[in-house]
């Protein structure tokens, strides 16, 4: 796992699998986590490394319910967790599901030491809406953002005293746009719309996968992506993968892509 210094307030850690980032933001007294590492170790780690850091975990916020970002109670496990509206629901209408998917993927790679994932009690937030961090006078307002397309569900976190986007599964460099069960093309457009006008205001944007990038690069990438989905809908399996994102992995997920869009003509 690596962990860079993004903001003096800011680390973003990046497992070494799937390059999933775990974001850690602090407001004075006060602190958050939004979504995880994946490995156990990695896991174990990250509190004594933001102790080190002198960076308070007062909750854990996650951008989805992929079952990849939510294991920040196994290493917080007294900490609450809060997720969008959308989430929350998703949440309850599969229940069990992050936890068996958890098992599925431990079982093919041979993690046998992973303590259990608890996802009880948690909070529901607003979305669009707003989370305050430290004192009130110090202005410190998280906001929330409507994200979903990648999956049915989704929240991207803005931090405007930080200029920093945290946006979930979208405008990665290492992964295309992926259409998850419950995703949708014009849904995830939607959102790519939604997501340009806070990458127009943010100096560091933060995605679910790969390294943070800066403004610039973040808005061609959504170009990329949004050219990519049109094209899906046109064109299907004869779609161009974005340029620099065309690995045998990729492929395979845009053959997952083509056989959602055709399964929901």
């Amino acid at each position: 796992m690596r962990a860079l210094s993004v903001h003096a307030d800011l680390i973003v850690f990046i497992s070494r699998f799937w390059q999933t980032t775990c974001t850690a933001l602090r407001a004075g007294d006060e602190g958050f986590v939004i979504d995880s590492p994946i490995y156990p170790d990695e896991l174990e780690a990250l509190p004594s490394v933001l102790e080190q850091a002198d960076f308070p975990v007062s909750g854990l916020l996650a951008t989805h319910a992929d079952w990849d970002h939510l294991l920040g109670r196994i290493a917080f496990p007294e900490a609450s967790l809060g997720c969008g509206e959308s989430t929350v629901r998703r949440l309850g209408a599969e229940p069990g599901q992050a936890q068996r998917e958890l098992r599925e993927f431990d079982d093919e790679h041979y993690v046998d030491d992973r303590p259990p994932l608890a996802l009880a009690g948690i909070q529901s937030l607003p979305v669009p809406g707003k989370l305050s961090l430290g004192p009130d006078e110090r202005g410190h307002e998280l906001e929330l953002h409507l994200a979903d397309g990648h999956t049915p569900d989704g929240t991207a976190f803005y931090v405007p005293w930080l200029n920093v986007l945290v946006c979930g599964d979208y405008l990665s460099p290492v992964e295309i746009p992926w259409l998850s069960p419950g995703g949708s093309v014009d849904a995830y457009l939607a959102t790519l719309e939604r997501l340009g006008e806070l990458v127009e205001r943010a100096e560091t944007i933060v995605p679910g996968h790969g390294r943070p990038q800066g403004r610039a690069e973040s808005l061609r990438l959504l170009g990329e992506d949004a050219t990519y989905l049109r094209a899906l809908q046109s064109a299907g399996a004869e779609a161009e993968l974005p340029e620099g994102r065309r690995t045998k992995a990729q492929r395979r997920i845009h053959a997952e892509n083509v056989e959602r869009v055709r399964a929901a003509d």
